[in-house]
C-alpha cells in the first residue's frame, strides 16, 4: 500500500498561547505529537489496505475526542478553584487541531467517514439488541 505519510505538528498559535512558548509544556506537546505521528505511521505502514489504516486513525481520533472533552471539563474546574486554565485550554485546543490535521489527508478522509459511519451502525445495532 502506497499512501502519503502523516505529518502532524503543534500549531504556533497554540504554542504562543502558553505562558512560556519554549518551556516544558510546549516540549511535552511536541513530544506527544511526535509519538502519535510515529505510532500512526507505523500502523499505516503495517496495514494491508487503506481501510485498515483508516481504522487505526479513527481509533486515534476517538481518543483525541475523549481527551478534548476531558481537558474541556478541566477549564471550569480550574477557574472555580482560582487556577489558570491556560494549560488545559492549550491541550484541549491541540486535541481538536490534531483531529483536523488528520482529516485533511485526501487519501484518508473518505475512509475515515466510512469507518466512523460503520462504527455508528455497529453501535446502533449493538445498543438496539438489549
Amino acid at each position: 500500500m502506497d499512501v502519503e505519510e502523516l505529518s502532524l505538528g503543534v500549531p504556533k498559535p497554540i504554542l504562543d498561547s502558553l505562558p512560556d512558548p519554549d518551556g516544558d509544556a510546549a516540549q511535552d506537546m511536541q513530544q506527544a505529537v511526535r509519538g502519535l505521528e510515529t505510532r500512526l505511521n507505523r500502523a499505516i505502514d503495517e496495514a494491508d489496505t487503506e481501510s485498515e489504516a483508516a481504522a487505526y486513525v479513527v481509533d486515534a481520533i476517538e481518543r483525541l475526542e475523549d481527551h478534548y472533552e476531558k481537558y474541556d471539563e478541566f477549564v471550569p474546574e480550574l477557574r472555580a478553584w482560582g487556577q489558570s486554565p491556560i494549560y488545559a485550554i492549550a491541550w484541549r485546543n491541540l486535541q481538536g487541531d490534531l483531529i483536523l490535521q488528520l482529516q485533511e489527508y485526501d487519501w484518508l478522509a473518505p475512509h475515515i467517514d466510512r469507518e466512523r459511519n460503520l462504527r455508528l451502525v455497529e453501535d446502533g445495532i449493538r445498543f438496539g439488541k438489549r
